[in-house]
């Protein structure tokens, strides 16, 4: 008996315990026979052919069966078998089911029993025994083949919901004698499994429920003619959908057009026994890739705004094409196919719609400040759509894929991509847009490389103050621990209760006044400050000491004239902020310069999405984002010139949660957002600073959807202080933060990160896969969720799964295990660094250079008001120094001895460019392996730095360390495979293409020491002596740098570089570097002229295409 439940449970997939069946006799009701009460989901028909000839059947229960007609042959009948009497009950139970199973299809959410099954289901079970063998019950199975390939065939749409009735009518005509043992049932499954897998491929597709599957479904993708759109298209294709292909065909620059990319998948799909159809159609024009959905399968049920293109370019050399181009595709284009298939979503009471982020957009990204903009954009849209979609069972949720593309294989190595693959991202979708899944929605999710988290909005407790006139900017400065505390924080879906903050406030003792914020000399441009919110910025930052440039469409007479009648500086700027030019040069031509922008002009068009159209869009996003977009790059090349700017951009709970009817505006709003993260990345090494808020306050745009006592209540002079406050020199966090405000509270809103699930990059990954883990990916209270702050972070965990799956775990040569050792090398990987700061300008960065042979006549190296000054490349390995590891090396190896350690490699890796020429580092150590040689062991750590202000990461090191007489501790022999940090690379059989020789200066230790390695055996002849020197050698790094600045000096910049430590140099030496160019990798090798010896072996750098700005 347990043995047939486990079969049925497996088969069908779900919990016995979730089933509430019994049966009762059949009784004869009005010359008919049928079965009685059922409890449970539907009620349950039983109809014995031993006694009755005649067929009931319920539509409201939905259920019906057949009995034992087929006497004692538990595996019979099939389809036109049987005698004449037999042919003539199926002929009648067919007709029956089906017209009843016609009405039950047009009702409403009816969750279809496939009778047919379920019946010969029910009666195969019950004819099994516990002596019988799994083999019968397979043959018991098989048996309903015929009928379920029948049901299969007319009525397709519908055998998705074989699974739910047939294990129910399994499992209770088996409670009908003898209760069972669920949990005998749960431990026999795992036997059932491994025997069922091996029987016929189809019977599985037919009748396992963990095959997620989409018969008689329509899905429309978009971009699908190439990378992850066409593993979508394929995918779905392969799983009983009708799909609509579309691709424009143009380049991943969004240029040209081509039929070609989507009619090869509609084709491959087509020869997989697939039904698909091709779109040629810009997603600006939705309505027509929809209407191709609608005209070749009557219905859409799926939409995947997956099309994307990408213009990379640094904000100052951005043109409005560049910005225009990403909008449409990546913002009007997802609106224009969603609003397309709205209708019919809502109609039918189903739709799935999946929506595209990127990291770009989560986190901004240097060069991206449009596509940054425009990725975030979709989270903002996709929330709305969701609050709007779920009474309609139309469920809405976005992705952050990190997967090859068109767009990602001109700028990512091989390796990489292969990890990167689209496979790993469909699985993802596919549970998401699967009828099974009823309640996920407005959810963000990353994805990629194997590795799946959901990704939600934190909240910091924050800081509340007194309202009134003793909340000032220094006021709030003052509780700035309070804004970013997250010791409590909350994980919200739509503001803060600012009615009752207010009221807390307003019981406050006055605000301690902190320091004091003076803008004497400052030129503040507000947009949109002829009234509400922007007034009140304006008149508070006049009162501070700025010149002010009121801005605004209508009227920004107004509070110019009150400005000056208080004795303040002010000048007006009649212009809409979508012309920026206008709105920026009014400003220039009034006081010369603009210090401080804020973004604050906007406009509302509400309304439901099944009722939005062009004319309530466009306006919104041409107000708030473009708007957004068009003053500040006006305002940008005079902060870059002055190197000083503030800039506030304005963002909403509407964007950041979403909101019903504001599907332009939560768009546009999250987008700014986007922009600005992107914005504060690129703006930090100018000393330009970019935030955001998300404000709660009574205005113009609100007063027309809250009562007035709200309005008042809800003053935008609550809102001024912590603005002034972040355009001011003394925020400490000054750019890149987002910030909700109002009624006198400040909080800081941040990510948080489940832990996700690591699945194996080695083998497919199943929706199935995905499903069963499904649980543990959303989990956030676990223990390992984080708050990722930067694109770094956001591949941390995918490329963390990656290692794990690549790791080599090879045994030692010795066989002897130290199990002290290897606890101790799992802690200390474990362990997280409090890092260390390191605080530099342009004295460290000329000593720096000068360290590695610069001469005065050098002047980007040596003059710090040159046009061109710069730090060389390798100054990443330079912050690490002093960064205090969180272990004790001694602790990870026997007979360690600092003596025996020699520095074996180096991996610096620059993560932005141009590197800053100044600023406050934070430097995080972290160990990465020890591997044990036998006689020796080698530690490897690395260091990653960020930038304090930003989070933003600046360089990441990998050092090894040989230190002998060390192994034979127990750990792997061999290291793990980390991409270039562990290459090697060995030189071409040729002469080199270019040599540089550098006679080093016999001062050039105790020159280079003094950026920050102070080991002795660099400058004291007694401790050089005493490790084996006759002379002071020259630091490794040093050496390494001078052969980074030839590389750089040759060919450019790099985005990495890895060398292995030869031999040593002695100063006063001649180093001669040997370069090969091999695509975008320069080969290297150094040798030290007197002694004809390596110093440097098996060197690489990664070129990024730019050449070095000397």
């Amino acid at each position: 008996m347990a043995q047939a439940l486990a079969l049925l449970h497996w088969v069908v997939g779900i919990d016995a315990d979730d089933v509430e069946w019994v049966l009762a006799p059949p009784r004869k009701e009005d010359g008919k026979w049928s079965n009685c009460n059922a409890l449970g989901k539907h009620r349950l028909w039983i109809i014995d052919f031993d006694r009755c000839q005649n067929i009931s059947m319920d539509e409201e229960g939905v259920g019906m069966a057949v009995g034992s007609f087929w006497r004692n042959d538990p595996y019979y009948p099939r389809p036109g078998e049987g005698n004449s009497t037999q042919q003539s009950l199926w002929n009648e139970f067919k007709d029956s089911f089906l017209k009843t199973s016609d009405k039950v299809l047009k009702k409403e959410n009816s969750d279809l029993a496939v009778s047919w099954v379920k019946a010969v289901e029910a009666e195969a079970t019950r004819r099994q025994h516990a002596e019988h063998s799994i083999n019968n019950n397979l043959g018991a199975i098989k048996a309903i083949d015929g009928i379920a390939r029948f049901y299969y065939k007319v009525k397709p749409q519908a055998v998705v919901r074989i699974e739910r009735s047939a294990i129910a009518t399994g499992i209770a005509s088996s409670f009908e004698d003898q209760s069972v043992d669920v949990k005998e049932v749960k431990q026999t499954l795992g036997s059932v499994n491994e025997k069922f897998s091996k029987t016929d491929e189809n019977l599985r597709r037919l009748y396992i429920m963990s095959e997620l599957r989409y018969d008689g479904q329509t899905v429309v993708v978009t971009g699908a003619g190439g990378g992850l759109g066409k593993a979508y298209a394929t995918f779905y294709g392969s799983r009983g959908a009708n799909v609509v292909v579309n691709d424009l065909g143009g380049s991943f620059k969004g240029e040209g057009k081509s039929t070609k990319a989507a009619d090869v998948v509609v084709e491959e799909i087509k020869a997989a026994g697939g039904k698909a159809v091709a779109n040629y159609d810009s997603v600006e024009d939705g309505e027509k890739i929809i209407e191709t959905a609608i005209k070749a399968f009557g219905r859409i049920d799926i939409l995947i705004n997956n099309a994307g293109i990408l213009r990379d370019i640094s904000f100052k050399n951005m043109t409005d094409a560049d910005w225009d181009l990403i909008y449409k595709v990546h913002v009007k284009g997802p609106y224009k196919c969603a609003r397309a298939a709205w209708p019919y979503f809502r109609k039918q009471k189903y739709g799935r719609v999946i929506n595209t982020a990127s990291a770009a957009g989560l986190f901004g990204s240097f060069g991206q400040t449009n596509y940054s903009a425009a990725k975030l954009s979709q989270v903002g849209f996709t929330e709305t759509l969701a609050k709007e979609g779920f009474k309609y069972n139309i469920l809405c949720n976005v992705i952050a894929p990190i997967a090859a593309s068109r767009m990602t294989e001109t700028v990512m190595p091989p390796e990489v991509l292969e990890l990167l693959k689209p496979d790993f991202v469909v699985p993802l979708v596919g549970v998401l847009t699967h009828s099974s899944n009823k309640h996920e929605t407005g959810s963000i999710f990353e994805v990629g490389g194997g590795h799946i988290a959901k990704i939600r909005w934190q909240r910091a407790k924050g800081g509340l103050l007194k309202t009134g006139p003793s909340m000032t900017p220094g006021a709030v400065l003052k509780i700035w621990d309070n804004v970013k505390d997250y010791s409590k924080p909350s994980y919200p879906e739509g503001p803060a209760d600012f009615m009752g903050l207010l009221e807390e406030a307003q019981k406050l003792p006055d605000n301690q006044p902190g320091e004091k914020v003076d803008f004497t000399g400052k030129v503040a441009l507000i947009t949109g400050a002829g009234a509400g919110i922007g007034r009140a910025y304006a008149l508070a930052f006049a009162k501070l000491g700025a010149s002010v440039v009121v801005n605004d469409l209508v009227n920004p007479d107004d509070v110019v004239q009150e400005i000056q009648k208080m004795g303040g500086k002010a000048a007006p700027s009649k212009a809409s902020a979508e012309d920026g030019d206008a709105v920026v040069k009014a400003a220039i031509d009034a006081f010369g310069r603009v210090d401080i922008l804020v973004n604050n002009a906007g406009i509302l068009r509400d309304k439901a999405f099944a009722n939005m159209d062009d004319s309530l869009w466009d306006p919104v996003l041409a107000v708030h984002l473009r708007g957004t977009y068009k003053v500040t790059k006006a305002a940008w090349p005079y902060m870059l010139k002055q190197k000083y700017g503030r800039i506030l951009n304005t963002t909403s709970t509407s964007g950041i949660y979403g909101n019903f009817g504001q599907a332009n505006y939560s768009a546009a709003k999250l987008g700014i957002l986007g922009f600005s993260r992107a914005l504060a990345r690129e703006g930090a090494k100018y000393n330009i600073f970019v935030n955001t808020i998300a404000p709660n306050a009574g205005t113009n745009m609100t007063r027309t959807i809250m009562p007035e006592e709200m309005v008042q209540a809800f003053k935008p002079d609550y809102i001024a202080p912590l603005v002034l406050a972040l355009c001011s020199d003394k925020c400490p966090d000054p750019t890149g933060g987002l910030y909700e405000v109002g009624s006198g509270w400040q909080g800081q809103t941040r990510w948080q990160r489940s832990g996700g699930v690591g699945f194996p990059t080695n083998k497919k990954l199943s929706p199935e896969d995905v499903a069963k883990q499904w649980q543990k990916i959303v989990d956030f209270d676990d223990g390992r969720a984080d708050n990722p702050a930067d694109a770094a972070d956001g591949l941390k965990s995918i490329m963390a799964n990656a290692e794990k799956q690549k790791s080599g775990g090879a045994k030692p040569k010795s066989g002897k295990v130290n199990q002290e050792i290897l606890d101790n090398i799992e802690a200390a990987k474990k362990a997280k660094s409090e890092g260390s700061e390191y605080v530099y300008d342009d004295k460290d960065v000329i000593l720096y250079n000068l360290g590695l042979g610069a001469k005065r006549t050098d002047l980007p190296f040596v003059f710090e008001n040159n046009d061109n000054f710069q730090v060389l490349p390798t100054f990443g390995v330079i912050p690490q120094f002093g960064a205090a590891p969180s272990y004790n090396i001694g602790d990870l190896m026997p007979n360690f001895n600092p003596m025996l350690l020699l520095h074996g490699e180096q991996y610096l890796e620059i993560r932005k460019f141009p590197i800053p020429t100044s600023g406050k580092l934070i430097t995080y150590p972290k160990l990465v392996e020890v591997v044990d040689k036998g006689n020796a062991a080698i530690l490897i750590s690395s260091t990653t730095t960020k930038d304090a202000a930003t989070g933003e990461d600046i360089f990441y090191n990998e050092s090894s360390a040989f230190v002998r007489k060390s192994g034979g501790f127990g750990g792997p022999s061999k290291g793990t495979d980390r991409g270039r940090a562990t290459a090697t690379y060995t030189p071409p059989k040729r002469q080199p293409d270019n040599i540089i020789e550098e006679k080093t200066s016999e001062d050039q230790a105790a020159l280079y020491r003094l950026s920050g390695d102070r080991n002795p055996l660099h400058i004291d002849p007694d401790f050089s002596s005493a490790g084996g020197f006759k002379d002071p050698i020259l630091h490794g790094l040093c050496f390494f740098g001078i052969s980074g600045k030839h590389i750089y000096q040759t060919y450019g910049e790099f985005k990495n570089i890895k060398v292995r430590f030869a031999g040593v140099v002695i100063p006063g030496q001649t180093l001669r570097t040997e370069l090969w160019k091999e695509g975008n990798m320069v080969i290297f090798q150094t040798i030290v002229k007197e002694t004809g010896k390596l110093c440097i072996a098996g060197g690489g750098a990664e070129l990024n295409g730019k050449k070095a700005k000397l």
